[in-house]
């Protein structure tokens, strides 16, 4: 039985990553994290071990005495106004650490697979394929571009995963995504102002997970696009979101980003084509609309 090491297992895709991996019974689990594991307690399957993965000792020790086939590194700092105001933290996270798992994957000879972000591209000419040109807007999107170029030079077994805007349900409801912020918006009767001048494919947790299984279970190496396949506005989504549970459209504003004051930049219309992960790797996710269904019938 192969044996895959997930970092950031506290995290919305570290969770799913873990619950998806444990029902697929092909793999022994490793499940890494900072602090305590937030994992649900019902669930079993795998084993845990606290992380620091921007401690070289500790990255280079767990993995040398857990020697897993597949490293899946999902852990990163990811809120983007704090990679803006916090660089060297962002810094310390999003490049630094992955420079120990090259490391620790070459010791080992494990197939390392970082997550990325649409960030890394300015957002003028989206959709993106895994080719495009990058030009960060952010100091996140350098971070994470930066990560990438460290595991593209690398002469270790490697994939990136890119993915864009993911939603879902952490099982302690340790955080908020579109649908639940419009939802509630709404449901107490307060108005909205949403932007309906920046482009994403909002990406299902659940659909992200399974693209990182995907790739492991092919070894495929490369770079990969996992998102959704809707190409929509926040504006758009907001308004699915308020059809989808009949509440009051009339409440949304559709604003444009200037009405903003943010420390990063964002990049105007990004998404991903996905014919690469849907051709090589039968990556099939579902709509924004089954997105929203899946994320009511979790909240119940």
């Amino acid at each position: 039985m192969k044996k895959v090491l997930i970092t950031g297992s506290n995290g919305l895709l570290g969770q799913k990553l873990v619950e998806l991996l444990i029902r697929k019974k092909e793999f022994e689990i490793i499940a890494t994290a900072r602090g305590e594991n937030r994992l649900p307690s019902a669930l079993t399957g795998y084993t845990y071990y606290r992380l620091d993965i921007t401690n070289e000792g500790q990255v280079l020790s767990l993995v040398e005495e857990t020697k897993p086939h597949y490293i899946i590194n999902t852990a990163a700092m990811t809120n983007v106004d704090q990679c803006e105001t916090d660089r060297n933290e962002c810094w310390k996270l999003n490049v630094e650490a992955v420079k120990y798992l090259i490391e620790a994957a070459k010791s080992t000879k494990s197939l390392l697979l970082h997550l990325s972000t649409d960030f890394i591209f300015d957002g003028t000419a989206g959709p993106y394929e895994e080719e495009a040109e990058a030009n960060p807007l952010s100091y996140y999107g350098q971070s994470k571009l930066a990560a990438e170029q460290l595991i593209i030079n690398s002469d270790i077994k490697w994939a990136i995963a890119r993915t864009v805007l993911v939603y879902g349900i952490a099982h302690d409801m340790s955080r908020t995504n579109i649908i639940l912020w419009v939802k509630k918006s709404l449901e107490e009767g307060k108005t909205i102002n949403v932007v309906d001048d920046q482009w994403r494919t909002p990406t299902l947790a659940e659909d992200l997970a399974m693209g990182c299984y995907l790739i492991i279970k092919n070894e495929a190496e490369g770079i990969f696009n996992i998102s959704g396949k809707d190409l929509l506005t926040p504006y758009q989504m907001a308004l699915k979101t308020a059809d989808f549970f009949k509440l009051d459209t009339s409440l949304i504003n559709k604003t444009d980003s200037t009405k903003f004051t943010q420390p990063a930049k964002r990049p105007p219309r990004t998404g991903f084509v996905i014919e690469k992960a849907i051709r090589m790797l039968d990556y099939n996710p579902v709509s924004f609309e089954e997105g929203i269904d899946f994320v009511a019938k979790q909240v119940k």
